[in-house]
């Protein structure tokens, strides 16, 4: 405890005076527990004490302990060394019988196996020279197993002897049964039935022999068989195109002639299979020949049916020697009731084919040419059934280089079809139907899909890729058809600024094709690029790359572009009439500002009656295409049109601003009126763009003479000298005032550049406007109506006062009086007039007019 704690301890123990009684039993109580606390501490020193001593003896005698067992260990150590000198001494002799006894029983054994070899070899020449051939193999099956134990004895002169005499052995069996062989097939197996049987051991020898001698016996009689029918077919009469079907009858009578003469050899021979190999080469190379040696084109017919003839016969050998392994062959070619002879015989026969496996992998082992074989014969043994030969195109690839004739009469046939359906086209779609597209295209695909269908079930190579190439070649064609069908014109304001005819004239059913023609070639834009991708599915890798349907694409979107610039054209061309109208009118006479002129009335009226029907019948995307395009050739005519007026006075610009923004209005409800509303928004942004461009004439048209040059400015600062000499020319002025005002403009063109107008100060609060009770409604009305009235006498100075006097000094009563005053004409149609006006002036992103509408 700490002093504190200490105190707080002692007063809490005797907090009264009449507690220090107890201090003498407590001083005695704590001293007891002292003593018993020295004595604890006094024995653990003791114990301690003697721990340590202990702990010395102990590892004193550990140590001492480990010293004597090292000392046995070392006695131990001496005392087995010299037993194992003892016991050496004792088995010295008997080692040396031992090995003495080893070489004994394998000198006995070698001599055993060596007299076993010799009577092998003598019973195996005895075989040999009486062609005993069943015999024959197992006696070599026995004499190859002898021969491996004295793979280590080759330099003795006896085994060499011996290794001698069975290789001229071997050689004997060999030309016995090539000669024995060279007698099938000249019709003496008829004659000597135990022909067939001696052949069929004479089998199992082969087997029992090298894999090179039953290589060679196959080949020498595939070609003996193959003799005859390279003699038939290489004559004058039957080496033609038209008798390749008879080559191939030719071989499958052969087949099933000789189908039970052949099974004398092993199906592991796979002999048909190999004969039809060779007879496919042959065939093919005979083929080349013929194709090359034609003097003229080939008959389409006669190629192609030898083509198909081919393909059908390469089909039947791939379903019958392509498909099965060895084993499913074999067990599909054996019968159930198979006599026990012809088990064992099989038995035999896979006994001695193992025999020959280990002999040539012992073979192997010691010669270095001999792996080289092995290496060999594993590739040979890939060319059996079901081992990844191909007989697809071994032969039809032949025909490849020379099926030209064949696509251009499928191009000539598909041309001929494409002019037909574009002649027999009515260039309007079937009642009822929802795609809106023109029948002739759908049946161009299907023309073309069968001639895919017809091709791709002949070849998949060069020739199915230079089809592809004709489809692209009629595809383009029937683009350019779509094309040419479009309405044709003069010249225009689209056709300055596109470059494309412009006075189109177009009928009701002239829009209705134009909108078919759209859809139809959107519907070949994507139906192509399906088509190539099925080419791609179906054609060989090496040409995956290049099908592309891109070019032809490019064509039909080229078509609808035309198409949808000819629809607005056509359009536009309707319009004439109406903007000969808007020039005629004399706007420098008007008195007074009535409702919409009768050339918007017709501008509206055309547009109802386009609109509706173009909207049914085209795309949201192509449609929101069509109404931007007729925006921008829209816009800009209305503008170019305000120009070609003689003259045009205040009254009649504040008309003309009404019409503009009537149009603008009729404008802004194509959409809807077209029932498609996907894109309104950008639309409307586009077309208040482009007709504000009018608006802001007509405003400098408005504007005073000694400010038209600096509203002209601010409203149009991209205006050139050329269109402000017509600003003035529409307002009247004569030429003498006109140069005044020119000369001034060019004077301030340079400074007017770098001018920028201020922007309304942001902290200016203009009073707000008491909504009026309904009562009062009648009397504030007429207040403005009134302040109209008063205000038309002195448009001039209005309008300079609110382009010069600042913003601060407005209320908003001010702002709405000066603006009405810019109107002019009868109090029943200023309030019109004014509405117009602030909804134009809002359209303009700066100067003082805006400025002023939106304090």
């Amino acid at each position: 405890m700490d002093k504190s704690s200490a105190l707080e301890y002692i007063n809490q123990m005797f907090p009264t005076e009449a507690s220090l009684t107890g201090v003498e039993p407590l001083m005695q109580k704590i001293q007891s527990e002292i003593r018993r606390v020295d004595a604890s501490i006094l024995a653990a020193v003791r114990q301690q004490s003697n721990s340590g001593t202990k702990a010395k003896e102990e590892l004193a005698a550990a140590t001492g302990a480990v010293q004597e067992l090292m000392v046995k260990i070392k006695e131990i150590k001496t005392k087995a060394e010299q037993s194992e000198t003892m016991v050496q001494e004792i088995c010295r002799d008997i080692k040396k019988l031992d090995c003495a006894k080893k070489h004994i029983t394998t000198t006995i054994t070698a001599l055993h196996r060596l007299t076993m070899l010799v009577s092998a070899v003598e019973q195996l020449q005895v075989m040999a020279a009486k062609r005993q051939y069943k015999e024959a193999a197992a006696q070599l099956e026995a004499v190859n197993q002898l021969c491996s134990h004295f793979e280590a004895y080759m330099d003795v002169p006896k085994i060499t002897e011996l290794r001698d005499k069975f290789r001229n052995i071997k050689k004997i069996l060999k030309s016995h049964v090539f000669a024995d062989f060279s007698s099938l097939g000249t019709g003496k197996e008829t004659e000597e039935p135990n022909l067939l049987q001696q052949l069929s051991d004479a089998c199992l020898v082969v087997d029992a022999l090298e894999p090179s001698v039953r290589e060679e016996l196959v080949k020498n009689f595939c070609n003996k068989e193959l003799t005859s029918y390279r003699q038939i077919f290489e004559g004058a009469e039957l080496a033609k195109l038209d008798k390749t079907e008879r080559r191939y009858a030719w071989i499958r009578r052969r087949l099933k002639t000789n189908e039970e003469i052949w099974k004398i050899f092993p199906q592991t021979w796979h002999v048909d299979y190999l004969l039809c190999i060779q007879f496919c080469k042959i065939t093919r190379a005979q083929l080349v020949d013929i194709l090359n040696n034609l003097k003229e084109k080939p008959d389409v017919g006669t190629l192609l049916l030898a083509l198909q003839r081919t393909l059908e016969f390469e089909e039947e050998l791939a379903s019958k020697f392509g498909g099965g392994t060895e084993k499913s062959r074999s067990k599909e070619s054996t019968n159930d009731d198979e006599e026990p002879e012809e088990d064992d015989e099989r038995t035999e026969r896979k006994r001695i084919a193992e025999i020959r496996n280990k002999y040539q992998k012992k073979d192997a082992s010691s010669d270095p040419d001999a792996k080289d074989k092995m290496e060999k014969e594993k590739q040979k043994d890939l060319a059996v059934p079901g081992a990844g030969f191909n007989f697809r195109g071994i032969i039809s690839s032949s025909f490849e280089a020379h099926m030209t004739v064949y696509v251009e009469l499928e191009e000539k046939t598909l041309m001929e079809n494409l002019e037909k359906l574009v002649q027999e086209e009515t260039w309007e779609t079937e009642e009822g139907s929802q795609t809106n597209i023109l029948s002739s295209s759908m049946q161009v695909f299907l023309i073309i899909r069968r001639s895919l269908k017809r091709c791709s079930a002949l070849t998949q190579s060069q020739t199915l890729f230079n089809l592809f190439q004709v489809f692209q070649r009629i595809l383009k064609a029937y683009a350019n058809r779509l094309y040419n069908r479009l309405p044709k014109g003069g010249t225009g304001i689209v056709a300055a600024a596109t470059g494309t005819d412009g006075q189109i004239k177009t009928s009701d059913k002239d829009e209705r094709i134009i909108c078919y023609i759209v859809n139809t070639a959107e519907y070949c834009h994507k139906t192509s690029g399906e088509l190539a991708e099925n080419v791609s599915n179906m054609i060989d890798p090496q040409f995956v790359d290049k099908v592309d349907m891109s070019e032809v694409q490019d064509e039909f979107s080229a078509v609808i572009t035309k198409a949808l610039i000819t629809l607005v054209n056509g359009i536009e061309t309707k319009f004439d009439a109406e903007m000969l109208v808007m020039t005629r009118v004399p706007w420098a006479s008007l008195e007074s500002v009535g409702d919409q002129s009768e050339y918007v009335n017709g501008i509206s009226s055309i547009l109802s009656a386009s609109i509706p029907v173009l909207g049914s019948l085209l795309s949201p995307t192509y449609f929101q295409f069509f109404l931007d395009k007729l925006a921008a050739s829209l816009g800009p005519r209305f503008s170019q049109n305000i120009y070609k007026c003689k003259s045009i006075s205040e009254t009649g610009a504040q008309q003309m601003l009404l019409d503009t923004q009537a149009v603008k209005t009729i404008l802004l409800e194509i959409p809807t009126l077209g029932k498609q509303t996907t894109a309104t928004r950008s639309y409307s942004k586009f077309v208040s763009r482009e007709m504000s461009k009018a608006e802001a004439l007509l405003k400098v048209i408005l504007s005073p003479v000694d400010s038209v040059a600096n509203t002209y400015r601010a409203l149009l600062p991209e205006g050139t000298l050329s269109d402000f000499q017509r600003v003035l020319e529409l307002k009247g002025l004569k030429k003498a005032d006109q140069q005044t005002i020119l000369e001034d403009f060019n004077k301030h063109a340079a400074t007017t550049a770098n001018i920028r107008h201020p922007s309304v100060a942001p902290n200016v609060a203009l009073p707000p406007v008491p909504t009026p009770a309904s009562s009062s409604a009648p009397a504030s009305a007429s207040a403005l109506a009134a302040s109209i009235s008063s205000a038309s006498s002195a448009p001039a100075a209005a309008f300079a006062s609110a382009l010069t006097t600042p913003l601060s000094a407005y209320s908003r009563e001010d702002v709405l009086t000066r603006a009405a005053a810019l109107g002019r004409g009868a109090a029943t149609t200023g309030f019109k007039r004014f509405l117009a006006l602030t909804e134009a002036a809002k359209d303009k992103k700066d100067g003082p007019f805006r400025k002023l509408f939106n304090s």
